[in-house]
């Protein structure tokens, strides 16, 4: 049976103070902050989501913020870059939103397309691409208007320890089409019109250490729980060792590590961002699993103190 997936449903990394990374990915970068849960496995720290005014499967980027914690090193293994997409004209925008908030940057040409390169506070790689592909972002937010905003995920490129093991994955178990190759680079696309375009580095490198600046999965999209299932199985008769199925609240998951150490999820688009809280006020108030409910007055003085806060330049 050949499956395919729609493409990048969520990803995942650690970063430093939670404050910084508020600052940065709703400050600068206008996301939305769709979520603010805790992570299932270490309630003391945050589980933080951000993505487009709706919280839709291919924009949502989450962070595990540790305040001090080690430094990780970007390598083999990982995500190695995130790129966000925005409208076509809009790389002029950026470009000056960047140097507005003294943030260094590279231009650079890859399979065509001009992207522009930087880094978070916390050290992930970061591009941006114009396409004309996707539906605008409505979240307007620092003087971020529709016409210039993220839209979601262009995709990722993906550093990997066995590249010639991983591109099977990518074609055989997750269903994506290799459309070009570059330099080092091989391009993959999926279907959707959003977090549909993976770059998969050819050659090896240093090997990734996880901790404050990396990546720590990508997820993939299933479209409900009776798809999610057949991805389970779809996975395993292709010699890949997945978990169960994990509630996540917002999406249901299933984890394995392909052959070059990239640690997979699929991710169900239902049951969204929504149903804790209402579409207008999502990401307004911590949210919390139900085991966790009981621990709410420990938690809240626990956590660091977080807001969403227009951002002058300098601060």
């Amino acid at each position: 049976m050949t499956k395919q997936t729609a493409g990048i449903h969520h990803i995942t990394a650690i970063v430093g103070h939670p404050q910084e990374n508020i600052d940065f990915y709703a400050g600068v970068l206008g996301l939305r902050l769709v979520k603010q849960t805790v992570n299932f496995d270490d309630p003391g720290t945050y589980h933080l989501y951000f993505g487009d005014k709706g919280g839709t499967p291919g924009t949502i980027i989450t962070f595990f913020p540790w305040a001090n914690a080690y430094k990780g090193r970007i390598g083999d293994g990982q995500v190695g870059v995130t790129t966000y997409v925005v409208p076509e004209g809009a790389l002029p925008f950026w470009v000056n939103r960047l140097a507005k908030f003294s943030i260094p940057f590279k231009k650079a040409e890859r399979f065509g397309e001009q992207v522009i390169q930087f880094d978070d506070p916390h050290g992930l790689h970061i591009e941006l691409v114009a396409r004309a592909e996707g539906e605008g972002n409505e979240w307007i937010f620092g003087g971020i208007t529709p016409d210039v905003a993220i839209k979601g995920f262009g995709g990722a490129t993906l550093y990997s320890s066995n590249p010639e093991a991983t591109a099977k994955v990518l074609t055989e178990v997750m269903g994506l089409e290799q459309v070009a190759t570059e330099g080092d680079y091989i391009r993959f696309k999926s279907s959707a019109a959003i977090g549909n375009t993976v770059d998969l580095k050819t050659i090896t490198g240093v090997r990734g250490q996880m901790g404050v600046g990396t990546v720590h999965h990508i997820a993939w999209r299933a479209q409900d729980d009776a798809d999610h299932v057949e991805w389970q199985k779809h996975a395993m008769n292709h010699g890949q060792f997945v978990t169960e199925i994990k509630d996540r609240n917002y999406f249901n998951a299933i984890y394995f590590r392909e052959p070059g150490e990239i640690l997979f999820e699929i991710a169900t688009d239902p049951p969204g961002f929504a149903h804790d809280e209402t579409p207008e006020t999502m990401g307004s108030q911590l949210m919390l699993p139900s085991q966790y409910e009981s621990r709410r007055e420990e938690l809240e003085r626990t956590l660091i103190p977080i807001q969403v806060r227009e951002l002058e330049s300098g601060e």
